[in-house]
């Protein structure tokens, strides 16, 4: 191959700032493009070097298939601006998970995606002729052809380009259907902010979040023990971590052991102990902890169990090198569109936060979104009342004035509501909410109504959120009842879930362009957090911008413009330094 392609050579395309520019990337030696205006093959020993010199000069938006194209161009460094991803936009418009270049195209062609024709396929009613021209990536019967779906077209200088043309071509079906809404705006906006978080994605998984390796090592063999050669070694440690509750039992004149790892051999045991609980979930053993020296020590040795097992020596050897703890991120799970990731990275135990530290001659630029899920409540209902309550820092507070109650009865009763919960000490307050804030109330109502009947949501932004059938299974009453009422909780939490992973996702785009000249990156986001790694000279103003970067996506996201947003933002060399 030759030296990089001259600019002047892809004039002819029509590339254009902001405009759709189509790519297929084969690492193998080419590079497609494709946009209105035609579509060609740059043979290239690195094609994302030449799609950098393009993203430099012209700054389109950049097309591609799926989250693929996203993993070489966040390896290759290379700092885009703008994408379609054609996949994340399906799940966006259609919901659920499953999505991938096949499953898009059939859709749109009103072709039945579970009849999609599948590598190594015969189908004996029809001769091996009677399957077109293999080289035409849409067979007879529309459905694309499995092979170019698993790769085919690489290796094949015009495949690339036909293949970047049908990206194109795909990307401009979505935008038309899109076009066709009454909120194509806001929805364009959605599918805009979604393709770029996959490729933050892409580029979260590259970078991985900074670790303290000794001081991680230090925290698991506090809790675990040394490291262990043998399982002789990992029993051991095993019945030292047991014994610091078994030994409450002993006192209590047990006489049988107790297997701590069954669910129901503890709830038996905190029964002959005089707590006849439900279930032992950690949050109904946390408000007992004061009352029991054994279930103190039970919260203690499940937080250490969880350290020891899920978060121990083999953990750390899998995934955390060179001083990064590095996992898979997804941006969207398929339900309300929340950010995902593997590797324990989003449920990384408070025990081990002070190993999340910051790189020498930098920092960690912690901020969390205060109190999201009423707020976007508020936006999305539209209730004045509950809107004025924005405008205080701890928005609880004015609604406990409001309905004449304790600030936490007040912030169980609204997190109850958004959730389905409607008994417990919570209750009388949730019957204050339906007077005081009557908007909110009833759009919560209205939405578990809907899902309870079957129906299928959108979000504010215009993600879909699918809800499952309404019909009796095997006719069985009772559970149809359970299923419908379950439906209806989903729904109802579903759509505010949703709504604030679009805000989340708009702020954390904002902070990653703002950051970016200041040579700092975003490596965590967990639900309403962002940490940002930043160079220990910019990290004042980092924060700042961070901070900032609230209002400006309430500015495009938000329905009602005098809802207020708030996060609580700081820098710290370890994220256990940070409050909250």
């Amino acid at each position: 191959m030759g030296p990089p392609v001259e600019i002047s050579e892809l004039a002819a395309l029509g590339i254009d700032e902001g405009a759709l520019l189509a790519v297929a990337i084969d690492p193998g030696g080419a590079l497609g493009l494709a946009t209105v205006g035609g579509h060609r093959t740059v043979p290239t020993v690195d094609p994302v070097r030449e799609l950098a010199a393009i993203e430099a000069r012209w700054s389109p938006r950049l097309v591609w298939w799926d989250r693929s194209a996203a993993d070489l161009v966040a390896a290759g460094g290379v700092p885009v601006a703008r994408c379609w991803d054609v996949v994340a936009v399906h799940r966006l418009l259609v919901g659920g998970y499953r999505a991938d270049a096949g499953r898009v195209w059939a859709h749109l062609h009103d072709l039945d995606p579970e009849s999609m024709p599948t590598m190594g396929q015969l189908d004996l009613l029809q001769s091996a002729d009677e399957g077109g021209d293999p080289a035409d990536p849409v067979r007879p019967d529309g459905y694309l052809r499995p092979e170019w779906l698993a790769g085919a077209w690489r290796g094949d200088p015009g495949r690339t380009a036909r293949w970047a043309r049908l990206a194109l071509e795909t990307a401009t079906a979505q935008q038309a259907i899109i076009a066709d809404r009454t909120d194509a705006d806001r929805v364009r906006a959605t599918a805009n902010a979604e393709s770029m978080t996959e490729l933050l994605c892409a580029e979260l998984a590259v970078d991985g979040l900074p670790i303290d390796e000794g001081e991680a090592i230090r925290i698991i063999g506090e809790i675990a023990g040394p490291r262990p050669t043998a399982i002789a070694d990992e029993e051991r440690a095993q019945r030292r971590r047991d014994a610091d509750v078994l030994r409450h039992l002993d006192a209590a004149g047990e006489a049988n052991p107790v297997n701590l790892r069954n669910p129901a051999e503890v709830k038996a045991m905190l029964r002959r102990n005089g707590f006849d609980l439900p279930d032992t979930r950690a949050w109904r053993l946390e408000q007992l902890r004061d009352t029991s020296p054994l279930i103190d020590a039970l919260l203690t040795w499940r937080k250490g169990e969880r350290i020891a097992t899920t978060y121990g020596y083999a953990w750390f050897d899998e995934h955390v090198s060179g001083g990064r703890l590095r996992g898979d991120w997804s941006s969207a799970d398929g339900a309300a569109g929340r950010m995902t990731a593997s590797a324990g990275l989003h449920n990384l135990p408070a025990p081990m936060r002070p190993a999340v530290a910051a790189e020498p001659g930098h920092r960690l630029v912690r901020a969390d979104l205060g109190q999201i899920e009423p707020r976007v409540l508020a936006a999305v209902s539209g209730d004045p009342a509950l809107i004025a309550a924005t405008a205080s820092d701890d928005l609880y507070r004015p609604v406990a004035e409001r309905l004449g109650v304790e600030r936490d009865v007040a912030k169980v009763a609204v997190l109850g509501a958004l959730y389905g919960a409607t008994t417990g000490e919570s209750a009388g307050a949730l019957r204050g909410l339906e007077r005081s804030y009557p908007v909110a109330m009833a759009y919560l109502e209205e939405s578990a109504k809907r899902g309870q009947r079957g129906e299928d949501l959108t979000t504010v932004g215009g993600r879909r959120i699918r809800t499952g059938s309404g019909s009796a299974p095997d006719g069985d009453l009772d559970r149809a009842i359970a299923a419908a009422a379950a439906r209806g909780r989903y729904a109802r939490n579903a759509l505010i879930q949703g709504a604030a992973a679009e805000f989340f996702k708009m702020w954390a785009l904002i902070v990653r362009r703002r950051s970016a000249p200041h040579g700092a990156r975003v490596v965590l986001c967990l639900h309403d957090e962002l940490l940002v790694h930043a160079p220990a000279g910019a990290a004042t103003r980092v924060a700042q911008l961070v901070t900032d970067a609230v209002d400006e996506a309430a500015f495009y996201w938000s329905p009602d413009p005098a809802v207020r947003f708030v996060t609580d933002t700081s820098v710290v060399e370890r994220w256990s330094d940070a409050k909250g």
